[in-house]
């Protein structure tokens, strides 16, 4: 179809602000409001607020618009902490009150939970909310790079909404501190590179440098799309070691990231669980959950339902690097940890042996396969804990009943799949036992949520 074609078929975008009157709150947090009938989606409004909105998008089914002026304040409106909320698209959330934030999401877990199984808030226990840090709490984050002259140099940042540019900040509210106060060296630093025009992206992984204390260690993955000069090398190596940070590299093409400072031969970095007594080792390109505070607690609270002594055999499926399989083995008889990732499963082996336990065993294994076909199956299993990526754990729970586990312990970060996934329980001699919201991520609409299913004698 010719261009101009296409073109003519895009509905304008109005200049002018609208007045709306919103109704309610979408799950991904954006105000709903009617014109002529025709729904729109607004970003930065709250339900029972008058809002004048500006149009971003218009589609035939829907339009999406931002705020400019709230006319009538909901109660829980807030000053957001960072001056960067309304370009910045690293959250949407800062207007929103953070208590009021985590309710909103536990009305999204019970919603779609009543929506797939038919099962209303009073049919099951709802967990209490678990809180944590709101600010300066995010321990990994992708930062965008660019060269923009009128800007004066580089920007480092999150991407703005409804936009491919960078936002144009200078320090972050969500960002753990070690990491907000770098953005300006950051800038500084790329500036001045003679290849700056060939570096799109800083991805950042923090670790902990020792168990209780405060103390973080910030590791610096750049990414570069051609070969670095000797100047840039000897520049951020200099940056590195004035700045007390691990740097690694990652060229384009290639499936390696390597580590240029300290030259100490010690790529992984380490996170601690006090309560558990342990220590984890991870490579900054690893999974781990962002917010250390809130990770702490979920832990506490999943070992709490599934009522662990040491006559229980835990299955723990998607276990990463052993996140939850080495508090489990610390008061379970024994656990095998099951991950698709044979280097993260090899992680979980070094963490095991770091930490000398013995009751530990983990293996790699595509969790979409037949139970029955699984070599690695032990011969009893009398509880599991499931923690899968956002797609879910359906071809597992649909099997989970041939192992005939007493409890099941759910940790999502999707609400949608595990609401899914708990009408497949249901269906399969399952009983919902309690479910409840985390706050892993405020001031963003991410819910992570968990939940405890029992089986029907």
């Amino acid at each position: 179809m010719p261009m101009s074609r296409r073109r003519s078929r895009r509905q304008r975008v109005p200049a002018e602000p609208v007045a709306l009157d919103i109704t309610a709150l979408s799950h991904e947090g954006r105000g709903v409001a009617h014109v002529d009938g025709k729904v729109c989606f607004v970003d930065g409004a709250l339900p029972e607020e008058s809002v004048q909105a500006q149009y971003v998008r218009r589609r035939s089914q829907l339009d999406e618009l931002r705020v400019v002026s709230v006319a009538s304040n909901n109660p829980a409106r807030v000053s957001p902490p960072c001056e960067y909320s309304d370009v910045c698209g690293g959250c949407s959330l800062q207007h929103f009150d953070t208590d009021a934030q985590l309710a909103f999401k536990e009305s999204v877990l019970l919603e779609l939970l009543a929506n797939s199984t038919g099962l209303s808030a009073d049919q099951f226990t709802v967990l209490p909310r678990l809180h944590g840090p709101t600010q300066h709490y995010r321990r990994k984050a992708r930062l965008a790079v660019r060269v923009v002259t009128k800007k004066g140099g580089a920007l480092v940042g999150f991407r703005e909404k409804y936009s491919s540019f960078i936002t144009d900040m200078h320090n972050c509210q969500v960002l753990v501190k070690e990491v907000a106060e770098l953005i300006d060296p950051l800038r500084e630093l790329i500036s001045a590179l003679p290849t700056r025009y060939e570096i799109p992206q800083i991805e950042v992984a923090v670790g902990e440098r020792e168990a209780n204390s405060d103390a973080l260690q910030v590791a610096l993955i750049v990414r570069h799309l051609s070969p670095l000069q000797a100047d840039d090398l000897l520049a951020l190596r200099e940056f590195a070691g004035k700045y007390d940070l691990a740097l690694y590299l990652q060229p384009k093409g290639l499936d390696t990231v390597h580590k240029i400072y300290p030259d100490d031969k010690q790529d992984l970095l380490e996170y601690y669980l006090p309560e558990a007594g342990l220590q984890l080792q991870f490579h900054p390109m690893d999974f781990t959950q962002i917010n250390g505070a809130i990770n702490r607690k979920i832990i506490a609270k999943a070992l709490e339902l599934l009522e662990l002594d040491s006559s229980d055999s835990v299955l723990d499926l998607f276990c990463g690097l052993g996140n939850f399989t080495l508090p489990i083995a610390n008061q379970a008889g024994s656990v095998l940890g099951v991950e698709g990732s044979e280097q993260m499963v090899q992680r979980g082996k070094a963490n095991a042996e770091l930490n000398g336990m013995q009751n530990v065993e983990f293996a790699a294994a595509d969790l979409t396969k037949p139970l029955q076909e699984q070599p690695w199956l032990p011969g009893k299993v009398n509880k599991v804990l499931l923690d899968p990526p956002r797609s879910g754990a359906l071809e597992i729970v649909e099997q989970i009943a041939l192992l005939e586990p007493e409890r099941i312990v759910y940790v999502s970060c999707n609400p949608a799949t595990l609401a899914r996934d708990t009408q497949c329980l249901l269906e399969r001699g399952y009983k919902l036992k309690s479910a409840g919201v985390m706050d892993m991520f405020p001031h963003t609409t991410h819910v992570e949520s968990m939940a405890l299913f029992v089986r029907n004698h």
